[in-house]
């Protein structure tokens, strides 16, 4: 609950600001995050940490010596988009590279994973590693499913120290991965949180009664309980974690452990010292030695009531990244003098100027046709956004119609200024989709930013815009959504409309159709697969838990889809007669 700010999007900038301006020593506001004060030194690996803001001091505490070189901080509660990720990693990027470290959530995922690949075609290095902590959202054999919570610290403490070492980007992967792999979470809720502006709890805990293994937005955990007492509870969080010790932990050794006892919001500083007593002593009888145990909070959710304890099983290696030294504005162990050369706002203007790619006079001419592409998308979706929004109310949280016309709105923005400036054909198309997944926010933002930077870059600068390279095109956003999103034909999402309107195409032109018949038959195609999904239950997303309300009405995903490219046939006669 916020008691100053009422509007979640002036919260988190103005919350960003107002942190910068506390701790301007150590860091420094970018687009989309923050950056040490100082400049990654040469040949070191650049660690970029992010998530969804409220959740401090993850993400942006973390930011300084010994820790993270940047953070990118999403909404609240809501994934950076690629964009966020982008800019935060280009403005701490070295000639080493950059390793992206976030929480295993699907957004974390799908945004990172697209800013890597754009990161990569730009020739600058890069990783991205999930962190799976969480025991209690999947199950040991498929611990790469699991959710990343306060273990995030243990693989952002080791990916830094590989960095500082001068290691490669791989072998900072690597001791990151090593980290994950030695680190188990387990966390209990008493209460939910209020987000900036709702009138309402995002979750609920019964009173008297403790949530087991809920997730630190609500996620649903494995248990519900009577609320137990101190002393019961560090019994619980112990045993959990003890019958997890990873592969290789002896019970007969003496194993060193780093701990975490952290407080999510409200649960505060005096109770949790009550807590971790018990859970001292616990260890101390199971045989572990601990190591600069952390009680506090170190990953939180607003005024969620609730805590969580994690163990980190240590090596040598593993050691000596848990009791390194860090200086960060929410995390400061020992001491670590700054390294780097300090930041002036030359650096961050350099690494973000938009500047104008050259660009042919056909495909500047080309380009009005791609402002007329997503001026037609944007009038379309401003026309259906209730629609599309009662229909997602039916199995989802009914926010599609709205964030498909904030990004359709941001899209239609950036082609004009794409325009104006004298761009081409195929950065318009960049552009509009970097704006329209920044904006927009959430996964259909995210994988309609890819798909129209996907086409973009087929189509590029230099040529006219001609029918194989526009179904080459949207082949290669087919590929990219279904790389980076995870969903497969059959899964009840956009890409079930997706795929035969990509495949009618390339057949189409393949064929020796022009391009605006090609791509009325493969319009048609996409609408009749669409519809055809209220037949299929979803696999993926909120909806699949909801799966027996979903049958019978089609992915508004897959219908928005639909819709769009029906819609932006017209258009394209506003490209070359003869486009073949």
């Amino acid at each position: 609950m916020t008691y100053l700010v009422n509007n979640s999007a002036d919260f988190v900038d103005e919350s960003i600001d107002g942190f910068v301006a506390a701790n301007k020593d150590l860091v420094r506001r970018v687009p989309g995050g923050v950056v040490r004060a100082t400049r990654t030194p040469p040949g070191q690996v650049a660690v970029v940490i992010g998530g969804g803001s409220g959740h401090y001091p993850a993400f942006a505490g973390l930011v300084g010596q010994g820790l993270a070189h940047g953070a990118a901080m999403g909404n609240v509660f809501a994934s950076p988009s690629a964009q966020q990720i982008y800019s935060v990693a280009k403005a701490a990027a070295s000639d080493a590279g950059v390793l992206l470290s976030f929480g295993n959530y699907a957004g974390d995922v799908l945004n990172f994973g697209i800013a890597e690949e754009r990161l990569k075609a730009e020739g600058i290095p890069c990783r991205c590693f999930a962190v799976t902590d969480d025991v209690c959202s999947g199950p040991a054999e498929r611990a790469s499913e699991r959710r990343g919570i306060a273990g995030d610290l243990t693989v952002f403490r080791a990916a830094a120290l590989a960095a500082a070492e001068g290691k490669s980007l791989d072998e900072v992967y690597e001791f990151a991965s090593h980290a994950n792999d030695r680190t188990r979470s387990f966390g209990v809720a008493f209460s939910g949180c209020t987000l900036p502006g709702a009138k309402e709890p995002l979750f609920t805990v019964p009173k008297g009664r403790m949530g087991v293994g809920m997730g630190i937005h609500g996620e649903q955990g494995i248990d519900e309980l009577d609320l137990p007492s101190a002393a019961e509870l560090g019994d619980m969080l112990v045993d959990r974690l003890l019958d997890e010790r990873p592969s290789g932990i002896q019970r007969a050794a003496s194993p060193r452990v780093g701990v975490m006892l952290n407080g999510l919001g409200s649960v505060k500083y005096e109770e949790l010292f009550v807590l971790y007593k018990r859970v001292s002593e616990r260890l101390d009888h199971a045989g572990l030695t601990v190591i600069q145990p952390e009680v506090g909070e170190l990953v939180t959710s607003f005024e969620m009531a609730g805590v969580s304890l994690t163990l980190f099983w240590l090596d040598e290696a593993l050691e000596r990244a848990w009791t390194a030294p860090a200086t960060t504005p929410a995390y400061r162990r020992g001491g670590v003098a700054l390294e780097g050369e300090p930041r002036n706002d030359s650096d961050d203007a350099a690494a973000h100027e938009e500047s104008v790619p050259a660009a042919s006079e056909e495909s500047r001419a080309d380009a009005a046709g791609m402002l007329a592409v997503i001026e037609a998308i944007q009038a379309k979706i401003e026309a259906e956004a209730e629609a599309l929004g009662k229909l997602d109310a039916i199995s989802g949280d009914g926010d599609h119609g709205i964030g498909m016309a904030t990004g359709a709105n941001a899209a239609l923005a950036a082609a004009r200024n794409a325009v104006e400036k004298g761009c081409g054909a195929g950065t318009v198309l960049e552009r509009a989709g970097d704006a329209w997944a920044n904006e927009a926010g959430g996964t259909s933002g995210a994988l309609w930013g890819l798909g129209l930077r996907s086409v973009g870059a087929r189509i590029g600068d230099r040529d006219s815009v001609a029918a194989p390279a526009v179904a080459a095109g949207v082949a290669d956003a087919t590929d990219a959504i279904t790389r980076l999103g995870g969903a497969q034909v059959g899964d009840k999402t956009m890409l079930d409309a997706m795929k035969p309107f990509s495949n009618t195409l390339a057949a189409e032109v393949e064929s020796g159709a022009h391009l605006r018949e090609a791509w009325n038959r493969a319009a048609e195609a996409s609408e009749q697969a669409a519809q055809a999904t209220a037949e299929l239950k979803p696999r993926l997303g909120r909806a699949k838990n909801h799966s027996d309300k979903s049958v019978g009405h089609p992915d508004p995903g897959a219908v928005s889809f639909a819709m769009i490219v029906a819609a932006t046939a017209t258009t394209l006669e506003s490209l070359h007669e003869d486009v073949t």
